[in-house]
């Protein structure tokens, strides 16, 4: 059986569930310096 035929629907919900809670906390609680509209990490608009 091939690698993508193990990964289930819930593995790939619970991985998308992961990414847009993590990037909602780090856009949340993260310096401007690293997720602003000229942040390294993440550019978002984010009011300075």
């Amino acid at each position: 059986m091939s690698l993508l035929m193990d990964i289930s629907f819930f593995e790939v919900g619970m991985a998308l569930l992961f990414v847009g809670a993590a990037e909602h906390i780090l856009l949340g609680y993260a310096p401007v310096e690293m997720v602003g509209s000229k942040g390294w990490l993440i550019r978002g608009d984010i009011d300075e």
